[in-house]
């Protein structure tokens, strides 16, 4: 087995070249989705239960100097297949409790990842990271305006009610990433 630093050789004329710097960052690209993944297994954590019920959090991620709060929803398949291009917020609790969507506006949570589980649940099959700062500037501009491009449905068991959004209503920037594996 090689070791590490054998990793930045290679034969050239029979005789081992360093790779240049654009060689080595070119090789390296290629593992930065792995890398991706390992740094996000220890650098996001869950958000305690207190944060999640009060501050719209359900992971955090420690980065240097910005708190990033991230609200995390995931859907069945059913409602992939039938609201591909939707997400939804609780907007009501006939018990009066706080709900995510009045965290949002109240100010709490920098980002929502929401995404539909695959078929067989083990995956999924769409997501997206909106920015939340993006949606509460639409959302009260919307309201400020007397608008509501949003549909308010009541959950079938009764226990709340909710905001139903078209990812297409609010601006481009409110979604930084997005997938669809195939």
């Amino acid at each position: 087995m090689k070791s590490t630093t054998d990793l930045n050789w290679e034969t050239f004329g029979g005789r081992p070249r360093h790779r240049t710097f654009n060689e080595s960052a070119a090789w390296s690209a290629g593992l930065n989705n792995e890398v991706k993944k390992l740094l996000g297994l220890h650098l996001i954590c869950e958000a305690p239960f207190e944060e999640d019920a009060k501050m719209n959090t359900d992971f955090r991620v420690l980065t240097m100097g910005r708190d990033l709060r991230v609200g995390c929803r995931i859907r069945s398949h059913d409602y992939f297949e039938r609201y591909p291009d939707e997400f939804t917020i609780r907007s009501n609790r006939p018990s009066g409790a706080s709900t995510e969507l009045r965290k949002i506006v109240e100010g709490w949570g920098t980002h929502l990842f929401y995404g539909f589980a695959s078929g067989d649940a083990k995956s999924l099959a769409s997501w997206f990271i909106g920015d939340l700062n993006v949606f509460r500037g639409w959302f009260t501009t919307q309201l400020a305006k007397g608008r509501n491009p949003w549909k308010i449905n009541n959950n079938a068991d009764g226990s709340s009610k909710f905001h139903a959004f078209g990812i297409g209503d609010l601006p481009e920037r409110f979604v930084i990433a997005q997938g669809r594996p195939q």
